[in-house]
Protein backbone atom coordinates (compact mmCIF):
# COMPACT_ATOMS: atom_id res chain seq x y z
CA UNK A 1 0.00 0.00 0.00
CA UNK A 2 2.72 2.35 0.90
CA UNK A 3 4.63 1.95 -2.49
CA UNK A 4 1.35 2.28 -4.14
CA UNK A 5 0.93 5.68 -2.47
CA UNK A 6 4.57 6.46 -3.67
CA UNK A 7 4.25 5.58 -6.98
CA UNK A 8 0.65 7.97 -7.06
CA UNK A 9 2.56 10.60 -5.47
CA UNK A 10 5.54 10.49 -8.00
CA UNK A 11 3.44 10.04 -10.67
CA UNK A 12 1.33 13.51 -9.75
CA UNK A 13 4.64 15.37 -9.04
CA UNK A 14 5.78 14.75 -12.28
CA UNK A 15 2.99 14.84 -14.35
CA UNK A 16 2.19 18.55 -13.14
CA UNK A 17 5.90 19.07 -13.64
CA UNK A 18 5.89 18.23 -17.44
CA UNK A 19 2.16 20.05 -17.51
CA UNK A 20 4.23 23.19 -17.02
CA UNK A 21 6.60 22.62 -19.66
CA UNK A 22 4.02 23.24 -22.68
CA UNK A 23 4.94 26.40 -24.56
CA UNK A 24 0.98 27.85 -24.90
CA UNK A 25 -0.74 29.14 -22.04
CA UNK A 26 -3.83 26.80 -22.65
CA UNK A 27 -2.04 23.77 -23.33
CA UNK A 28 -0.54 24.48 -20.12
CA UNK A 29 -3.62 25.24 -17.57
CA UNK A 30 -5.80 22.52 -19.12
CA UNK A 31 -2.81 19.53 -18.33
CA UNK A 32 -2.24 21.02 -14.59
CA UNK A 33 -6.30 21.20 -14.34
CA UNK A 34 -7.00 17.42 -15.75
CA UNK A 35 -4.53 15.86 -13.55
CA UNK A 36 -5.84 17.47 -10.34
CA UNK A 37 -9.10 16.62 -11.43
CA UNK A 38 -8.01 13.30 -12.10
CA UNK A 39 -6.50 12.63 -8.92
CA UNK A 40 -8.98 14.09 -6.56
CA UNK A 41 -11.60 12.24 -8.44
CA UNK A 42 -10.09 8.69 -7.78
CA UNK A 43 -8.63 9.74 -4.07
CA UNK A 44 -10.96 7.54 -2.60
CA UNK A 45 -10.46 4.09 -4.88
CA UNK A 46 -9.27 0.71 -2.62
CA UNK A 47 -8.87 -1.71 -5.16
CA UNK A 48 -5.54 -2.43 -5.80
CA UNK A 49 -6.36 -3.96 -9.09
CA UNK A 50 -8.18 -0.69 -10.05
CA UNK A 51 -5.55 1.49 -8.91
CA UNK A 52 -3.42 -0.49 -10.76
CA UNK A 53 -4.70 0.01 -13.48
CA UNK A 54 -5.25 3.59 -12.98
CA UNK A 55 -1.27 4.01 -12.45
CA UNK A 56 -0.52 2.54 -16.00
CA UNK A 57 -3.20 4.52 -17.22
CA UNK A 58 -1.37 7.41 -16.28
CA UNK A 59 1.98 6.36 -17.24
CA UNK A 60 0.71 6.23 -20.69
CA UNK A 61 -0.91 10.20 -19.81
CA UNK A 62 2.69 11.08 -18.93
CA UNK A 63 4.37 10.03 -22.22
CA UNK A 64 1.90 11.66 -24.41
CA UNK A 65 2.63 14.59 -21.73
CA UNK A 66 6.53 14.46 -22.29
CA UNK A 67 6.29 13.97 -26.13
CA UNK A 68 3.68 17.01 -26.91
CA UNK A 69 5.50 19.24 -24.52
CA UNK A 70 8.97 19.12 -26.38
CA UNK A 71 6.00 19.21 -29.74
CA UNK A 72 5.28 22.27 -28.36
CA UNK A 73 8.60 23.99 -28.25
CA UNK A 74 8.71 23.73 -31.66
CA UNK A 75 5.91 26.14 -32.27
CA UNK A 76 5.95 29.02 -29.71
CA UNK A 77 4.15 31.81 -29.91
CA UNK A 78 4.28 35.59 -28.31
CA UNK A 79 3.48 34.70 -24.56
CA UNK A 80 0.26 36.24 -23.28
CA UNK A 81 0.17 39.05 -20.85
CA UNK A 82 -0.95 37.27 -17.80
CA UNK A 83 2.15 35.10 -18.28
CA UNK A 84 4.22 37.89 -18.15
CA UNK A 85 5.97 38.80 -14.68
CA UNK A 86 3.85 41.51 -12.29
CA UNK A 87 5.85 44.96 -12.06
CA UNK A 88 6.39 46.38 -9.05
CA UNK A 89 4.84 45.44 -5.73
CA UNK A 90 1.42 44.44 -4.05
CA UNK A 91 -0.39 46.55 -1.66
CA UNK A 92 -3.82 46.95 -0.63
CA UNK A 93 -5.81 46.15 2.49
CA UNK A 94 -8.78 43.85 3.11
CA UNK A 95 -7.64 41.25 0.91
CA UNK A 96 -7.32 43.58 -1.79
CA UNK A 97 -5.01 43.54 -4.64
CA UNK A 98 -3.55 46.94 -5.66
CA UNK A 99 -0.56 47.06 -8.27
CA UNK A 100 1.87 50.15 -7.95
CA UNK A 101 4.35 50.49 -10.33
CA UNK A 102 8.04 51.64 -9.12
CA UNK A 103 8.52 54.75 -11.45
CA UNK A 104 11.55 55.63 -9.99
Amino acid sequence: MADTAFRARSLYRNLLRFSNRFAAYNFREYAKRRTRDAFLANRGETDPGRINEMLQKGLKELQVVKRQTVVSQFFQMDRLVVEGQASGRQTGGRGDIVRQKDTG
